[in-house]
């Protein structure tokens, strides 16, 4: 399908605006006005595309919410900014997930027999045709800018996912109403997308809600952003979220029939608990350096993680993923999935789910060249020799 780029400038602005007044001394109606003014919105690309015109149009769509960025590294514009795309305070979290993720090195090997390598693994019972899968996010007007509306994110994310051969994701967003949340299950279980949905850390009573809800749209499993709890104190009204005891972990895992994967968890001790209390599964993040400032790289503790675990759970993790690459340290370091966040944001402005998938199978085919320069036949192949971890 063909797609005709919309010019954006200040004369075109310009022109639009002076066109709208003169028409408006005519008896031009409100209507008319308003969809005068919808047509010279940004929207995203569809049909055809290259990944490069896919972040333009997110540049133009996400400003000054997110600049994408030559290198999304957490050094740009959006310092400090959260809401928004940055990270809290002088971002030293975000940065810190990206230097210590490209501070990994792949061991090169090209000795074997490894020719067409294998990038799927189970995901709880769902083959997925990589280890990586959208994070929850949420907060399409306060977060993003507000140019997609809510069915529109949810459709590009889960929609290019599922193109790709991966999982979308759908968030509970810190200060979204019930129905709000509704609203993107009902679009979910309406297209019968596979994906899983990512809760905050609420009363134990509204989290239980909102897990029968997710079950019955037909999702994959459930995450709760433990970290999360750190954004009590601007929580809006009604809307509470809290740390969790291990006793409340053990009751939330009890509640629900889908996988519960605990997402935050940075240090050993914790996975420990996590894993005591029955979770399925441990996500290894600090939330994108968006909650609590100043926090270790998720690359970096991650190895002690994985060792203090021992196979008892399974292990995700994200940060600064980019590139196949990225995902294949990640593996190597420990962790059997990864979650990327904020470029799957930026390709669903840019290009809704086409451009969603675009970056999906960008990744996947990425993983597969590591994949072969590291003689790793399959994902499971992929172990802690193939890394050189910094001293």
């Amino acid at each position: 399908m063909e797609h005709k780029t919309i010019q954006f400038s200040r004369r075109n602005l310009l022109g639009s605006a002076a066109a709208l007044a003169g028409t408006s001394l005519t008896g031009i109606s409100a209507a008319q006005a308003a969809e005068s003014a919808e047509a010279q919105k940004i929207r995203p690309l569809t049909g055809k595309m290259t990944y490069e015109e896919v972040r333009n149009r997110a540049r133009q769509m996400m400003m000054p919410r997110c600049y994408v960025c030559p290198e999304c590294n957490g050094r740009g514009p959006c310092i400090g900014q959260v809401p928004g795309f940055g990270g809290m305070g002088a971002s030293r979290g975000f940065q810190a997930n990206y230097d210590s993720l490209a501070a990994v090195q792949l061991n090169s090997r090209v000795v074997h027999d490894v020719h067409v390598p294998d990038t799927s693994i189970d995901f709880f019972g769902t083959k997925i045709s990589m280890p990586v899968i959208a994070a929850p996010t949420g907060g399409t007007t306060y977060n993003m800018g507000g140019k997609l509306t809510e069915a529109e994110f949810v459709n590009a994310i889960c929609g290019g996912c599922n193109k790709a051969g991966t999982l979308g994701a759908v968030a509970d967003g810190i200060g979204d109403p019930l129905d709000v949340y509704e609203k993107r299950l009902q679009t979910l279980k309406k297209n019968g997308y596979k994906a899983i949905v990512g809760l905050k850390p609420r009363l134990q009573k509204d989290i239980m809600e909102r897990m029968r809800l997710a079950e019955q749209a037909g999702i994959i499993a459930l995450t709760v952003d433990l970290d999360s709890a750190g954004r009590a104190a601007r929580a809006t009204k009604g809307q509470t979220v809290e740390p969790k005891t291990p006793e409340q972990l053990k009751e939330l895992v009890k509640a629900s029939k889908l996988p519960l994967i605990f997402k935050g968890i940075m240090t050993p001790d914790e996975a420990e608990l996590c894993v005591n209390a029955g979770a399925a599964g441990i996500v290894v993040s600090n939330h994108g350096g968006r909650t609590l400032a100043d926090t270790p790289g998720t690359a970096a503790i991650l190895p002690q993680i994985a060792d203090k675990v021992n196979g008892r759970c399974f292990i995700m993790v994200d940060g600064t993923l980019a590139r196949g690459t990225d995902i294949e340290k990640y593996l190597g370091l420990g962790a059997n999935c990864t979650l990327a966040g904020r470029h799957f944001v930026r390709a669903a402005h840019g290009g809704l789910d086409d451009g969603v998938a675009l970056f999906a199978n960008r990744l996947r085919d990425e993983l597969a060249v590591a994949m072969v320069l590291t003689g790793a036949q399959t994902v499971k192949d992929i172990n802690r020799n193939m890394v050189v971890i910094p001293h």
